[in-house]
């Protein structure tokens, strides 16, 4: 079964209460043993995944209708697709090729592609897929992006309590896409703001995956209008939809890894209208 979610615009959403919040935006239970987890966003038609297969292999389409949820005879019909593996090593078949893609390997699939099936090599330590999906108007080649492949990009500082490194998977940098940009963002111990100072893209939304929380710790997600903001408190495995004119950025009771996700109609990572911390409200 998919999960829909709608379009919310500014006045709705300073008028939201902290449930009302979470039911728009969070996205919750994102992995299933032997299963397929799927939000459907209107905000620019982004789709939220997650597939951990552990007795079996598990096929992309499972609860979803694609005639019916999609209106395409097959899921990628005219999308492309984003994986990260958080989990286990595995392998992910797209029409009948395998590739293995392990602890924070990647994976860009094109449109097109008509078969995706998920498997995990040992089910004490399945793999854990987590994906992102958005239209696509062509057909870019699948591309494995190993973790060492991918573009390493140092930020923060160590006294902003933000030291991290930006790793680019999906992204202009690394291979081309129509619109999909991903990638995994590791903040180092005794840092815990991500994406600080704050900045919108409008031009484009985000979805931010934050994992790699440790048990009794939280992130505490900022959203909504620079000049009134909101926040939601983020659970491990757990991840949240951000329009264009939303800030997103988030602060840890620990360090943390999160995956962010773009799509929209410019996929310049420096299109970022940036924001003076001291202006926040």
């Amino acid at each position: 079964m998919v999960d829909i979610r709608y379009s919310t615009g500014k006045e709705a959403f300073s008028r939201m209460n902290t449930e009302e919040l979470r039911k728009e935006f969070l996205v919750k239970d994102i992995f299933r043993a032997d299963d397929i987890s799927c939000v459907y966003s209107h905000i620019d038609r982004i789709v939220v995944l997650g597939a951990m297969p552990v007795s079996k292999s598990v096929d992309l389409q499972k609860n979803i209708d694609p005639m019916k949820d999609f209106g395409v005879d097959y899921l990628l019909q005219r999308r492309e697709l984003g994986i990260i593996n958080i989990g286990g090593n595995g392998k992910v078949i797209a029409d009948g090729k395998s590739f293995d893609i392990i602890h924070f390997d990647g994976l860009y699939i094109g449109a097109g592609t008509k078969s995706v099936q998920f498997t995990s090599d040992d089910p004490a330590n399945p793999a854990k897929f987590y994906m992102t999906s958005a239209p696509a108007h062509c057909t870019y080649p699948t591309k494995h992006i190993k973790f060492a492949e991918s573009k390493h990009v140092p930020a923060g500082k160590a006294e902003d309590s933000n030291l991290r490194t930006i790793n680019q998977y999906i992204h202009p940098d690394v291979l081309d896409t129509c619109q999909l940009s991903m990638g995994l963002t590791h903040l180092e111990p005794g840092s815990v703001w991500n994406t600080m100072p704050a900045h919108t893209h409008e031009r484009r939304m985000e979805v931010y995956f934050y994992f790699e929380i440790p048990e009794n710790q939280v992130v505490f997600h900022f959203m909504g209008e620079p000049s009134e903001t909101r926040h939601i408190v983020m659970q491990n495995d757990e991840a949240v939809i951000n329009p264009s004119w939303s800030i997103h950025s988030g602060a840890g009771t620990s360090n943390y890894t999160f995956i962010w996700a773009m799509c929209g109609e410019n996929r310049t990572y420096t299109d970022q209208d940036w924001l003076n911390t001291a202006d926040l409200r």
